[in-house]
């Protein structure tokens, strides 16, 4: 299913379906504020191994991140934020971050890092809000799976074409980026550069 929902104005009948096939175990491709991503209901064992199964890793090794519509629900998922990371964490998001944070007992035990660390995403996208929001708890997210020399999908026609017979729905939002979030690691003393993309690390540091 290809479900064409207005980036700024996300339908709410079409916000609807999309937390209808997620609560029954459906696999979804939806825009962020930066790249598509592949994403399930955190809480479906089957879904999330289906999503590994798309990827061809195990779910441990998959770099899963969870995707919250804001800081309400952050301590539900991860502890022992100090302070100054809370503070980062206000500063960039929503936004095109990652933060790996320590996990809560709340993380499901096949979606904790060896590390029983949790990303945690805010992008700043009406859908992806729209949808986090009327599903109740985060979504389980993960790149898109790509060979080496393809770049990021932003069409979410050409995305459809390749992926409409492994997930249940893509949500065409429109053209989306071909940056991946910028990733931090808040998990020891100090703020760590894991992976630089759209968001501007220097700000937070600054």
């Amino acid at each position: 299913m290809l479900l064409s929902i207005h980036p700024q104005n996300p339908q709410e009948r079409n916000i609807k379906t999309v937390v209808e096939i997620l609560r029954s175990g459906g696999v979804i491709i939806y825009p962020t504020d930066t790249i598509y991503g592949l994403g399930c209901d955190i809480y479906n064992t089957k879904a999330i191994e289906r999503i590994a199964q798309i990827k061809q890793i195990q779910p441990k090794k998959a770099n899963f991140s969870f995707v919250c519509s804001g800081l309400s629900n952050l301590s539900d998922y991860a502890k022992s934020i100090s302070t100054p990371t809370f503070r980062i964490l206000k500063l960039a998001l929503p936004g095109p971050y990652t933060f790996i944070l320590p996990a809560s007992k709340e993380v499901p035990k096949m979606l904790k890092s060896k590390k029983d660390t949790v990303g945690i995403r805010v992008p700043d996208h009406a859908i992806t809000q729209a949808i986090v929001q009327s599903l109740g708890h985060p979504i389980m997210s993960v790149s898109l799976p790509m060979d080496d020399d393809v770049a990021y999908y932003s069409d979410p026609e050409v995305i459809h074409e390749m992926f409409e017979h492994q997930v249940d729905a893509v949500i065409d939002g429109g053209i989306g980026g071909i940056i991946p979030s910028t990733v931090v690691d808040c998990t020891g003393a100090m703020p760590e550069l894991i992976r630089e993309g759209a968001g501007d690390w220097e700000r937070l540091i600054s």
